[in-house]
């Protein structure tokens, strides 16, 4: 009887081990497949930075090509009333926001006011 037990015993710290080596090297093969996942991220972000990088210094050349000189301030003002009209505020809630007459905003979203029916001029042209 008391080798039974010992037997058993025996059995279940040999198992005891197996489970503990067999979860250890699960967890490294986890831990592996983690580090890949956050490699490529890293990459991928890298890759979008410098993506930015890029997209800022050719909007720097163009702009410098274009001779126009617009102050820090301006352009943020700019790039907020732009946001907040491709967000669809209406014109006259962005100049209330940003405290200027509507006639400003107007003039600065000229370029970018979507013009409504147009293609039916163009269809009707023909």
């Amino acid at each position: 009887m008391e080798w039974t037990l010992f037997g058993l015993f025996l059995l279940s710290a040999i198992l005891l081990g197996f489970s503990l080596v067999k979860s250890y090297r699960d967890s490294k093969v986890e831990k592996k497949q983690i580090d890949l996942v956050h490699v490529s991220m890293m990459k991928e972000i890298n890759s979008i930075q410098d993506s930015i990088r890029d997209i800022e210094l050719d909007i720097e050349v163009v702009i410098n090509e274009a001779g126009i000189q617009l102050s820090p301030e301006r352009k943020l003002f700019m790039r907020e009333v732009i946001d907040l009209y491709r967000r669809n505020y209406s014109i006259e809630s962005i100049a209330e926001k940003k405290e200027v007459p509507e006639t400003e905003i107007e003039q600065l979203l000229s370029p970018y006011l979507k013009i409504k029916d147009e293609g039916g001029l163009v269809a009707n042209a023909n």
